[in-house]
């Protein structure tokens, strides 16, 4: 499982993969940045780099949708995906799935009041260079992916 890691070893780990060739045309990162200090430290990195954001997208979820998502995950022991509650058994290779520790409804709402301390500040940081776009988190997966390309552009440019 994850852990935390450093913000200044994180950097290094995206300024690496950023200077991949298959990054060249583009890339999505997911889950970082989690803090202003370290969207400030992205900031400073992608200026190093000449390049710039195209958009941020926050999937907007109702508090209570978004603690019932995430106490009822449920994760394959052996193959680590996950499923939505009400799912029995992995897709991949037929194992019973159970719920992580940290999946657990008294361990997710505390992670959540970390999320809206920390990271949803980090919107406001992006808002001000008029680069997030807010996706509405309800609905079929369908529908959230053709919002989310539909933010991005079907093509891959960025709709203003």
């Amino acid at each position: 499982m994850g852990g935390y890691v450093p913000d200044d070893i994180m950097i290094g780990m995206i300024k690496d993969r950023l200077r991949q060739p298959d990054c060249t045309r583009g890339f999505i990162l997911d889950g970082f940045p989690r803090t202003v200090p370290q969207a400030e430290a992205l900031d400073v990195l992608m200026q190093e780099l000449g390049r710039s954001f195209d958009r941020v997208l926050y999937l907007r979820v109702d508090l209570n949708e978004l603690l019932r998502r995430l106490s009822g995950r449920l994760v394959c022991p052996l193959c680590q995906r996950t499923y939505p509650p009400g799912t029995e058994k992995c897709k991949a290779d037929a194992t019973a799935l159970v719920q992580r520790e940290d999946d657990k409804q008294e361990a997710v709402q505390p992670r959540i009041e970390i999320y809206l301390k920390k990271t949803i500040p980090v919107l406001d940081h992006y808002r001000s260079g008029d680069l997030v776009s807010e996706i509405d988190g309800r609905g079929t997966i369908d529908d959230i992916s053709r919002q989310v390309l539909d933010a991005i552009g079907q093509n891959g440019q960025v709709r203003q």
